[in-house]
């Protein structure tokens, strides 16, 4: 589906009925001041005639907005919010660095693109304030792939933190001392989908991310049944009731 709309050209017909607008504008301003400059003081110019050429005017204006945003609506219904919405209820990995902490845990994924010789694992605050150091990784930790990191919610102090969305930042450095460029990812379930400042938003494990920041999805799996108990031979036959 297009975005917009083209005249002669291929131009956005909003942006000439805008410049079209304006040059109108100004041309009737100047034909005004012209007007008012040399009227005949015995007999002054009717106010209400240019006053409802403003009026009209502006109802061109005002129509010329409301198109952009209907434009706009159309846009991010087809480029981003109706493939989000297919996306609720399936499993995901995003990349991002906020996940939120609840029920006592906040967990992230690490990635790393070659073996670490060291790395480093900060929690950081909504301010950006390192709130815990954790433990380093061990070696299969510092192996290139994927890692996983849980943080209980509670600082270096022992106090534990409220609810809310906290950061990892993982710092890996190689035996020559170079970086080693870590992507941090969430995952879990897709609840929910919202539009924030024109961009498309899904909620995975109550973090809202960027849609177009999801790197895998799959089917969510649904929990097993629970096992049937079987009798065991052993046991006593039952008691039948007495009458």
């Amino acid at each position: 589906m297009p975005n917009a709309v083209s005249g002669a050209g291929g131009q956005d017909v909003s942006a000439i009925g805008r410049t079209r607008l304006a040059e109108s504008f100004d041309t009737f301003l100047a034909l005004l001041t012209t007007q008012l400059k040399n009227q005949d003081p015995l007999s002054p110019l009717d106010s209400n005639q240019f006053t409802q050429q403003i009026v009209q005017m502006t109802g061109v204006e005002q129509q010329l907005l409301t198109n952009d945003l209907l434009k706009s609506l159309v846009s991010n219904t087809s480029n981003g919010v109706s493939t989000a919405v297919s996306l609720i209820g399936k499993e995901v990995r995003a990349a991002s660095v906020d996940a939120k902490l609840q029920n006592g845990k906040a967990e992230w994924i690490y990635t790393l693109p070659r073996d670490a010789n060291d790395v480093k694992l900060e929690v950081l605050d909504s301010q950006g304030k390192v709130v815990k150091v954790l433990d380093a990784p061990n070696e299969a930790g510092r192996k290139a792939g994927d890692h996983t990191v849980t943080w209980d919610g509670k600082d270096s102090n022992g106090v534990k933190h409220t609810d809310g969305v906290f950061s990892l930042r993982v710092t890996a450095k190689d035996s020559n001392y170079a970086t080693v460029p870590a992507m941090v990812s969430i995952e879990g379930i897709v609840t929910g989908v919202e539009q924030s400042n024109g961009e498309t938003l899904i909620t995975v494990n109550g973090t809202p991310v960027l849609w177009n920041h999801i790197t895998t999805i799959k089917q969510a799996q649904a929990d097993p049944p629970p096992a049937e108990t079987e009798d065991d031979p052993s046991d006593p036959p039952p008691t039948p009731a007495e009458d």
